[in-house]
């Protein structure tokens, strides 16, 4: 049917969106159109072919929050029979990744969280970390048995490699094969190595294991709020996205 401009007002838009939204369209895709149609109106108005633009008040909608990819038990067996494998060959650098990993999937820790280490934050006598998260804010979060191990088999490995380094970081954690802090990037890649060759999802990163890490821990009954601690979040809400995916 044909329309006129001028006649066009905010509910007409409103309606409009709420067909759109009614038949399935996603919120992105909703926002783009009434972007296009904020952006004609506002020409129509320059060029004086409506008295206002009846989309200037109407708020884009939300986007939906993407999860991101998560792990199943079989892929979490499958990543440390990987990862254990390449410790046992005695090398630095096979320790130091599945220490890394089982920190990661025992404490369900930011990258840069982790990447920031420092080895006194680690207490393998109360078997627990020192986390610094968002806005400084710091929180102790317990180390699995596995976690602990990996850690302990790593350590006297970094202490022999620092030895033979030329101006090592002796603070940090995780260090690389020179005796430097490892950077946020440098550890994604690595993760996401040992992530693609043992699960069939797509895009999976370090955030992944932290996705796996709660949602585990509330498939097994975990209390929300407990999570919510452990994970560093301001709010509840925030961690609630996790029950999607909870069974």
């Amino acid at each position: 049917d044909e329309w006129e401009w001028s006649s066009v007002d905010r509910l007409d838009l409103r309606s409009y969106l709420g067909h759109l939204h009614r038949r399935g369209l996603a919120r992105r895709t909703i926002g783009r159109k009434l972007s296009a149609i904020r952006t004609f109106y506002r020409w129509l108005h320059k060029e004086q072919l409506v008295e206002a633009n009846p989309a200037r008040t109407i708020r884009s909608p939300r986007s939906e929050r993407k999860l991101p990819g998560w792990l199943t038990r079989s892929d979490v067996d499958r990543l440390f029979v990987l990862a254990e494998n390449r410790a046992a060959e005695g090398g630095f650098r096979g320790a130091r990744d599945l220490a890394i990993l089982e920190t990661f999937y025992a404490t369900g820790m930011r990258l840069s969280e982790l990447q920031g280490l420092s080895v006194r934050d680690i207490d393998l006598v109360s078997d627990q970390v020192k986390v610094r998260g968002k806005g400084r804010k710091e929180r102790i979060v317990p180390l699995g048995g596995a976690a602990v191990r990996a850690l302990r088999r790593y350590e006297p490995r970094r202490r022999e490699l620092l030895r033979t380094c030329d101006r090592p970081d002796r603070d940090a954690l995780f260090v690389s094969e020179s005796g430097r802090r490892l950077s946020a990037r440098r550890i994604q890649a690595l993760v996401r190595e040992y992530l693609d060759a043992v699960a069939d999802e797509g895009e999976l990163s370090t955030h992944s294991l932290r996705h796996s890490f709660a949602t585990h821990l509330l498939d097994a009954g975990a209390d929300l709020m407990a999570v919510k601690e452990l994970l560093g979040h301001a709010s509840l809400s925030t961690t609630r996205i996790y029950t999607h995916t909870s069974k």
